[in-house]
């Protein structure tokens, strides 16, 4: 397993590297601000603030647009905006497609919303490493929106990697929950 590690963790950097990747510019960024980066809502903890999510008062931050109720419905997959993964992984597991697909619908109909697919990865691995399989998350996510219709203008990919945890542990529990990408709403 180390070795597949190690291997992917070197890959991913080299293609990090001959793409100009932007998202450790903004890890960057953010960790230099101390959390106040605009594209997390300067949240310290990693996490979106509701807003961006649609739900609490159903407005999202940056473009003054409303989101409809069914962002606070919990029956509705639009609720759901935040995409877990295995361990190493960055294939949405199949209980997410819906949640994907849901998201997608509704950037395909509305054109100008515009959403931030923020990867993230637990604290196993190098920064590297994490910061490549949370872009990996990332972008799964953005190909299964772009297949359905959602214009690559709509969606913003970035990585944090293991730098922005949901849950602070060190533990199977936490590691579920920092293993993700949030679908945020500007």
């Amino acid at each position: 397993m180390r070795f597949n590690k190690t291997y992917l963790a070197l890959a991913m950097t080299a293609i990090l590297v001959t793409t100009g990747c932007s998202s450790t510019e903004e890890e960057g960024l953010a960790d230099s601000t101390q959390g106040t980066d605009a594209s997390t809502s300067g949240l310290a903890d990693g996490s979106m603030s509701g807003s961006q999510f649609g739900s609490g008062n159903g407005s999202s931050f940056g473009s003054g647009s409303n989101l409809g109720p069914e962002f606070s419905d919990p029956n509705n997959p639009l609720s759901k905006q935040v995409i877990y993964f295995e361990i190493d992984s960055s294939q949405v597991k199949q209980e997410y497609v819906p949640v994907v697909a849901a998201h997608a619908r509704y950037l395909a109909s509305h054109p100008n919303q515009h959403v931030i697919l923020a990867g993230h990865a637990d604290e196993r691995g190098s920064s590297e490493y994490n910061i490549a399989l949370g872009e990996q998350r990332s972008k799964s996510v953005e190909r299964m929106m772009r297949s359905q219709g959602v214009t690559a203008s709509q969606l913003e990919v970035v990585s944090y990697g293991e730098e922005k945890p949901v849950v602070s542990g060190h533990d199977e529990s936490a590691w579920q929950q920092n293993r993700r990408v949030e679908v945020g709403y500007q």
